[in-house]
């Protein structure tokens, strides 16, 4: 009975994926807020600083890659999910291999591993969410 359950939720999962990431590509923002080229810069500056470590089908880690598009970002994405080296680094500097999770490099050399979607999301929007005038 284990194995027939097994194979129902992974051919369920071999269904879902393709719909799950064509909804991501058709619900994703084309164009990221406007800010001025030096205001730009600065943030792809900062962005270099971060890098973010997903599953590509993960509904959670689109919600992430979506407030990216959304805020115009250009933030390196990491598969820790078929990449073992990705996989490694996540778990030995995070301490668990659980996705979505930001990285963020301070300029002293620390390193925070940020995790759950909406603390990621509202991290990102503090940081680089222009002001409105």
């Amino acid at each position: 009975m284990r194995v027939i359950i097994q194979y129902f939720f992974r051919t369920l999962r071999l269904v879902l994926t393709p719909l799950v990431l064509l909804n991501e590509k058709l619900s994703t923002p084309a164009q990221g807020v406007q800010r001025s080229p030096q205001a730009q810069a600065e943030a792809d500056q900062a962005c270099s600083d971060l890098a973010l470590y997903q599953f590509k089908a993960c509904p959670f880690c689109i919600k992430v890659r979506k407030e990216i598009a959304r805020l115009g970002l250009d933030i390196e994405t990491r598969d820790a999910q078929h990449d073992q080296s990705h996989r490694a680094a996540l778990e030995a500097g995070g301490g668990r291999v659980k996705v979505p999770c930001l990285l963020i490099r301070h300029q002293q050399g620390k390193e925070e591993w940020l995790y759950e979607s909406d603390a990621i999301k509202t991290w990102l929007q503090n940081r680089f969410e222009p002001a409105r005038a």
